[in-house]
């Protein structure tokens, strides 16, 4: 959903930087997981969503459910969190914490991959071609691998807004685009 992108941007760069000047971007993403998951649960979504209840008491909510919140390193945390109640704004959290984790790869000079192949590859192959592609692309990558068998053969990488198409797939439709053409 690229709206709730566009609307959790500025929240997760307002957090991502005040949590960098404080020195707790770890800590503070490990809360904005547990608080992702818990907006998703059916339940407490509903109560989220619930126009009848008060924002302060819904934030008060997602704070009881974290442990070691009540330190002062997570005082402006828990500002954020009524911030966003007030505005309505809790169910973006599992965006914001997304984008939250970009801002983190993005200042260690890390991009998150996908790594497609139509096979399982072995432990040692995959790291091979992470590691090319890591050549590739200049810099240190996340990756993950997804099977996907209409590939036929090969693979394809995805590297942010970048695709490297190497799969027998990818070369047929390029095959017939060109006899088409």
């Amino acid at each position: 959903m690229a709206e709730l992108a566009t609307i959790a941007r500025p929240y997760a760069k307002a957090l991502f930087e005040l949590a960098a000047e404080k020195g707790h971007v770890e800590a503070w993403l490990e809360k904005l997981t547990e608080l992702s998951w818990a907006v998703s649960q059916p339940k407490l979504a509903t109560f989220i969503e619930d126009a009848g209840v008060a924002s302060s008491v819904k934030a008060d909510t997602l704070i009881g459910l974290l442990e070691s919140i009540h330190t002062p390193q997570y005082t402006e945390f828990k500002n954020f969190l009524y911030v966003l109640a007030e505005g309505g704004r809790l169910m973006v959290l599992p965006d914001i914490c997304a984008q939250y984790q970009e801002f983190l790869l993005s200042r260690d000079h890390i991009q998150k991959a996908v790594v497609y192949s139509a096979f399982p590859m072995s432990e040692g192959q995959f790291a091979k071609v992470v590691s090319d592609c890591q050549q590739k692309f200049g810099c240190k990558l996340e990756a993950t691998l997804e099977i996907v068998p209409e590939l036929i053969g090969g693979i394809k990488i995805e590297v942010g807004d970048k695709v490297l198409d190497l799969s027998v797939q990818g070369k047929l439709k390029n095959l017939y685009a060109a006899m088409v053409n």
